[in-house]
C-alpha cells in the first residue's frame, strides 16, 4: 500500500503548516481564550480564505477532498498548531450532516466561513450513547416546538445558528425517530463556560421554543443514519488531531531530554529516558496506523466501520494518556507551567478521550461489534 500523499494533499499541508506555524502564537491562543466566544475571528476567516474548510467536503458537496485522509490530514496539522477553532463541530459534524441531508446553500457559507453552526446532540444523561435523544419535537399547525436541553455544545457563543437533533416519534435511545432542526443562535437560552484546553461550550435550554416548519433538515425521524455517519468522521478527525498533539508533545520532549543537563550532561543520554522514550516513539507509530486504518474505512460497510472507529478511539485514549504523563514527568515541574507550551498541548491531548466516548466506552462497543 503506497502512503505517499497525493500532489493536491501534499499542497495542502505544507500550505496548512505554513499558515499555522506564521500565525499561531500564545498571545493569540491567549487572546481568544479571553474572548467572548472563544475563538479568534482573524484564524478562522484566515482558515476559511485557504480553503482549508472546503478540504473536509467531496467536490459534489461544493469542497475539494472530503475523503478521510483529507480529514486526517487537515486535523492533525491542526493538532500540531494546538489550535482549537470548531473545525470538528462546524465542518466535520454540522457541515457534514447538512451536506448528507441535502442543504447545499448552507454548505456553501459553511466552506466561504461566513455561516458558523454548532452542533447541539449531548444530552445530560446520554453518557456517549449517540441514539440518546430525550429532547422532543412536537408538531404544531406554524411548524414544531421543542422541549429538552442539550449539554456541552461546543463553540455555541462563536456560532451563528445551531444544528439541533430532537426526537419526533420513538423511545429515547432508537435509532428511528430522531430528526435535526436549524435554529439562529440569536435568542435562544444557553449559559456558556471556558473548556480546559481553549474554547468555550453551552449548556441550551430548549424547553418551549418554537421554530417553523422549514426548520426541520431531512426527513422527519430519519436523520440516524447520517448521524452516525458523522459521528465515524468526527471520530477520524479528533483522532487525527490528538496525533498531531502526540507529535508536538514528543518533540518538546525530545528536544528537552537534549539540552536540560545532569551531572554535567544531557539527561537524553540517560539509558533509561531513552528506554522510555522509545516506548512512547512505538506507541505513537500505532496509533499514526490506527488514524490511517480508520481513515481508509470511513466508506465501508457500517459494521466494519464502527469497529475501527471503537478500536482506533480506544487506542488513541490509551496512547494519549501514556504520551502525556511520560513526557510530563520526563518534562518535571515545568512541564506543567503555564507559559511552557506543553501545558495547553497535554491539556487537549487529555480531553479528546472525553469526547466521543472514552477507552472504556469503546473497548465494551468494540467487543458488542464484534460478536455481532
Amino acid at each position: 500500500m503506497n502512503f505517499d500523499l497525493t500532489d493536491e494533499r501534499q499542497m495542502l499541508q505544507d500550505g496548512l503548516r505554513r499558515y499555522l506555524r506564521e500565525t499561531v502564537t500564545p498571545d493569540l491562543l491567549a487572546s481568544a481564550t479571553e474572548s467572548e466566544t472563544g475563538q479568534s475571528e482573524d484564524l478562522w476567516t484566515g482558515l476559511a480564505k485557504m480553503g482549508v474548510i472546503g478540504a473536509l467536503f467531496t467536490e459534489d458537496q461544493g469542497g475539494f477532498g472530503g475523503a478521510g485522509f483529507d480529514l486526517a490530514l487537515t486535523f492533525e496539522e491542526l493538532g500540531r498548531a494546538g489550535v482549537f477553532e470548531p473545525l470538528l463541530e462546524m465542518g466535520v459534524l454540522s457541515g457534514g450532516l447538512l451536506a448528507e441531508l441535502g442543504a447545499a446553500d448552507l454548505v456553501e457559507e459553511i466552506i466561504a466561513g461566513s455561516t458558523r453552526v454548532a452542533f447541539a446532540h449531548g444530552e445530560p444523561a446520554g453518557r456517549y450513547e449517540l441514539s440518546h435523544v430525550a429532547t422532543t419535537a412536537t408538531a404544531t399547525a406554524d411548524g414544531w416546538t421543542l422541549h429538552g436541553r442539550k449539554s456541552i455544545v461546543m463553540a455555541l457563543p462563536f456560532a451563528s445558528h445551531v444544528l439541533v437533533s430532537a426526537r419526533t416519534s420513538g423511545d429515547v435511545r432508537d435509532t428511528s425517530g430522531i430528526s435535526l432542526f436549524l435554529l439562529p443562535v440569536e435568542g435562544l437560552s444557553f449559559r456558556d463556560y471556558p473548556l480546559n484546553g481553549g474554547g468555550r461550550a453551552a449548556e441550551l435550554d430548549l424547553e418551549g421554543v418554537s421554530v417553523p416548519k422549514d426548520a426541520l433538515i431531512g426527513h422527519e425521524g430519519g436523520a440516524w443514519d447520517a448521524l452516525e455517519h458523522s459521528n465515524a468522521r468526527a471520530v477520524a478527525a479528533i483522532s487525527a488531531e490528538a496525533l498531531g498533539l502526540m507529535e508536538s508533545i514528543r518533540a518538546l520532549t525530545t528536544e528537552y531530554l537534549q539540552t536540560r543537563k545532569q551531572f554535567g550532561k544531557p539527561i537524553g543520554k540517560f539509558q533509561a529516558l531513552q528506554h522510555r522514550m522509545a516506548d512512547v516513539l512505538i506507541e505513537i507509530e500505532q496509533a499514526r496506523s490506527a488514524v490511517i486504518n480508520l481513515a481508509g474505512h470511513l466508506e465501508g460497510d457500517r459494521v466494519t466501520r464502527e469497529r475501527h472507529v471503537s478500536a482506533t478511539k480506544n487506542l488513541i485514549g490509551r496512547v494519549g494518556r501514556l504520551v502525556v504523563e511520560e513526557s510530563i514527568q520526563m518534562h518535571g515541574g515545568i512541564g506543567m507551567t503555564e507559559e511552557y507550551a506543553l501545558g495547553h498541548l497535554a491539556k487537549r491531548l487529555t480531553m479528546v478521550d472525553h469526547r466521543f466516548g472514552d477507552t472504556d466506552y469503546h473497548l465494551e462497543r468494540f467487543i458488542r461489534l464484534s460478536a455481532a
